[in-house]
């Protein structure tokens, strides 16, 4: 059934209030909270990530937020920010295709609370903090397998940059979510292609990665990882900037005009009207 784009009543002032978070936290994660953000600063800082356990004990104790960064804090803000994004988007497609949306919506948030129950950051900064109280070598000794444990756990901080479970589970749900909110965005004219094509290429990229992984020997897994991963970011980078602005534009239309345009089913309406 072909779609026709209408002017309906705004939505309520809290939906409108969505609209604009989800904008600025689009915005936030594309400029300031990048996905893998301690990739990034360790190509600039003189201190190198560690390789083995005691190393990073003592990184966290000397630099605490240089450590924290390398294990992926700043990611934690990053995925609670793309999870309020895609509630936004949720709000704003859910006129297209109402299931498919919910669906996506579902895996999406599934995959960003495995991401925030599995980051072992601040575990791993607890377990630092016991080693340097501990008075004894025997004490520090049994902190060690604990902490090995933990960044094995962690995704991308283990020696080889293998993804923990729940970083690979996050990555592979997010993918998915993120690909079938890009598909919607097609229908909707608010969004324009551009910004479709952007988060279609930035999560098929993804996608890829997360399918490719289980299958790769360990000789060409840092190859596959060093092309997947930085390229989804960047595409990633621009899709939350051009997601922003749209739900930003969104908001201050609706707010200013009281007016929200969305698509609609032609029989949906007449059967509405009938009722």
């Amino acid at each position: 059934m072909k779609k026709q784009y209408l002017e309906s009543p705004a939505l309520d002032a809290t939906w409108n209030r969505l609209f604009l978070f989800g904008g600025v936290a689009a915005f936030l994660a594309g400029f300031i909270f990048r996905r893998n953000l301690g990739v990034e600063i360790a190509l600039f800082s003189p201190i190198t990530p560690p390789t083995n356990p005691l190393d990073w004990l003592l990184l966290l104790q000397n630099h605490r937020w240089l450590g924290l960064a390398y294990l992926g804090i700043f990611d934690l803000a990053n995925v609670a920010l793309v999870g309020l994004m895609l509630l936004s988007l949720y709000l704003a497609l859910q006129h297209v295709q109402s299931r498919t949306t919910l669906i996506a919506l579902a895996l999406g948030l599934l995959g960003v609370a495995v991401y925030l129950s599995s980051n072992t950051a601040f575990s791993i900064l607890s377990l630092s903090n016991q080693y340097a109280l501990s008075t004894s070598e025997t004490q520090r000794a049994l902190l060690l397998p604990a902490a090995t444990a933990l960044l094995a756990l962690n995704r991308f901080s283990s020696p080889g940059a293998f993804p923990g479970s729940g970083g690979y589970v996050s990555m592979f749900l997010i993918a998915i979510a993120g690909l079938i909110f890009s598909a919607m965005l097609l229908k909707n004219p608010q969004f324009g292609r551009w910004t479709a094509f952007m988060g279609i290429i930035a999560n098929s990229l993804d996608l890829m990665y997360c399918l490719a992984f289980p299958f790769s020997p360990n000789a060409i897994y840092e190859s596959l990882a060093m092309f997947f991963i930085p390229a989804a970011g960047f595409f990633l980078m621009a899709w939350h900037i051009l997601v922003g602005m749209r739900l930003i534009h969104i908001a201050r239309m609706s707010s200013k005009q009281g007016l929200v345009t969305r698509p609609v089913d032609q029989q949906s309406e007449m059967d509405a009207v009938n009722e």
